[in-house]
């Protein structure tokens, strides 16, 4: 029993139409219900609809976590005086209906289509051209600079130069050429080292847009004020990206502090202009450009959809309950809940993670934390998602890992995610026992079955570029190998050969170049594979598969003999 003050009054005047008498709560296992006996004020009976408006400012935690801010009671009061409303749990994370009723909100979010893009902007000629002119003004100017260092024989030493312009071109034409640049840079088989390294720069810092536009989002998609359902909003957004902008508030009942991402108004309309002309010129590049052997229009099909897919922010709230459920079993990971009740396509409440930056080293250390311990923590999480589960972040930047005051490492943006098939993952894990014992014929052959090659290329050109790259950089062994040194020397490679990485195997590379840098602030020496080698060899020792088994004796025995790396792997 709670002992609460509340005032019912009709929906029709706002009136008081009884008075309070008594009330208790009651929370279950399934819908918790809030009733009470009320006291007519007038002879007849009201047969209006009713609303419950709570007096008390903060209601006590358990009327709070069965109380939502949209009560709608039904009917007046019964013939014996009493009323019971039945509350929406909107302030619990788990409740499997409000996740429900979010997908209901979603069900209009817009999918992309190469058909539906077509159709809606084929017949919009005047938007199209104005749009084109902006961005072909902007990459042609760029393209010109790339012919004159062509005929001038001077490709290779202004590649630099060009690579940070094009950053910052891509950053002038908006959020769809920031999210392409942020796609780019994960794509060793289509840009040159030095463009994936400046395009993996590419921030989302674009200008945030009105809040009062953020405000109106909020409450069109969820159908409540903003009253209702805060108690405090910070008045502007404390984050800003290409997609959204961030808000920190508290919610009405239950006090908790949550994050409040809200779409920026007709993203998707401009989105989806964009990836209609930049459709466009993936066909001229398929046709006219040579050097690039992968299907463009392929893979910006396949960007499109994921941007957006991050669009629907009811998918990227499904997204973090999965990974929630996937890694969070280990105590030094945080990953934040959602409110589903407060959630939709274009708003997302998740908890407010209070952390730092993993780039904000003195902070870290601050509050007595240790980066190194971090980055280990993010290293051994990557490899689980994978090798183990084959589920992962496809976007770990910097931001969106935090160091928690518990010494937790928090995720944070689960709207671009990827998987790795399982039979990837086991060649992975192969792969890395061929790198460990030079068998760069076995790693050639490793790309049919990660998919970087189709099987009627033949692999032999590519097995002395293997050697002489491998060969050069592990004047040690693996473990004393640079990481980003072995993804720039890779991709060389793959540039130079007719290679389509799939996107979970550019993005996990990714993923690890990212801790490694961040590692290498606070200790120079640090080596991202020496840190993977106790998770491999875990694997590799404890692991069933029959693959693993073959990979196990491969590595410990080359030639006959035992392998030195091999022991230092098992060991490790």
């Amino acid at each position: 029993m709670v002992t609460v003050t509340a005032m019912v009054s009709s929906s029709a005047t706002g009136q008081p139409c009884c008075s309070w008498t008594s009330g208790s709560i009651t929370i279950s296992n399934s819908t918790p219900s809030l009733s009470f006996k009320a006291k007519a004020r007038t002879r007849t009976r009201t047969r209006t609809r009713t609303r419950l408006t709570w007096l008390n400012p903060q209601p006590c935690a358990a009327l709070a976590e069965a109380t939502p801010p949209s009560l709608t009671p039904s009917p007046a009061v019964s013939k014996d005086g009493s009323f019971k409303v039945l509350a929406r749990p909107g302030d619990r994370a788990d409740d499997l209906q409000a996740e429900t009723r979010a997908m209901a909100r979603a069900a209009n979010a817009s999918v992309y289509t190469p058909q539906l893009v077509a159709s809606k902007y084929g017949s919009q000629p005047f938007r199209v051209v104005r749009r084109a002119l902006q961005v072909l003004s902007a990459l042609g100017f760029f393209g010109l600079k790339l012919l004159l260092d062509q005929s001038n024989g001077v490709v290779d030493q202004n590649k630099r130069i060009r690579a940070i312009e094009l950053r910052k071109t891509f950053t002038r034409l908006g959020p769809t050429f920031v999210k392409l640049g942020q796609g780019l840079s994960t794509r060793p088989d289509i840009c040159p080292p030095e463009y994936l390294e400046e395009l993996s720069e590419l921030q989302d810092g674009l200008p945030t847009f009105p809040d009062e536009q953020a405000f109106a989002c909020i409450e069109r998609e969820l159908g409540l004020s903003l009253d209702s359902i805060f108690s405090s909003i910070s008045p502007t957004p404390v984050a800003a990206a290409s997609l959204g902008q961030v808000y920190k508030a508290r919610l009405k009942y239950s006090g908790k502090l949550v994050a409040v991402k809200v779409q920026r108004p007709d993203i998707e309309e401009a989105i989806g202009l964009d990836f209609y002309l930049i459709r466009g010129v993936g066909f001229l590049i398929n046709k006219y450009v040579d050097v690039i052997t992968s299907d463009v229009v392929a893979l910006i099909d396949e960007f499109a959809r994921r941007v957006f897919q991050e669009l629907n922010y009811v998918q990227e709230g499904q997204n973090a309950r999965r990974f929630k459920k996937l890694y969070a079993d280990k105590e030094d990971i945080f990953v934040p809940d959602v409110f589903w009740d407060y959630t939709s396509a274009k708003v997302l409440t998740m908890d407010w993670v209070d952390g730092v930056k993993l780039n904000e080293q003195e902070a870290i250390e601050r509050q007595g934390l240790k980066v190194l311990d971090l980055v280990n923590t993010g290293i051994q999480c990557s490899l689980r998602q994978l090798l183990e589960y084959g589920y992962f972040h496809a976007d770990p930047h910097p931001g969106n890992l935090l160091a928690t005051p518990e010494g937790k490492l928090a995720f944070l943006d689960f709207g671009m995610m990827s998987e790795t098939p399982e039979e990837a993952r086991y060649a992975i894990i192969g792969h890395v026992v061929h790198l460990v014992n030079r068998d760069y014929e076995a790693m050639a052959r490793d790309y049919y079955a990660l998919d970087f090659l189709s099987t009627d290329v033949d692999v032999s050109p590519i097995v002395p570029a293997l050697r002489n790259f491998f060969d050069d950089a592990l004047s040690y062994t693996v473990s004393e190998l640079n990481f980003k040194t072995l993804v720039d020397g890779l991709g060389n490679v793959l540039y130079q050969y007719p290679f389509n990485v799939p996107a979970y195997y550019a993005l996990i590379l990714r993923s690890l170049t990212v801790l490694e840098g961040l590692a290498l602030y606070a200790d120079p020496n640090f080596k991202v594979l020496a840190a993977s080698y106790p998770y491999f060899a875990k694997r590799l020792l404890t692991d069933p598969n029959p693959y693993l088994r073959d990979a196990l004796i491969e590595l410990l025995f080359k030639d006959g003999k035992f392998s030195a790396d091999g022991i230092d792997l098992k060991i490790c």
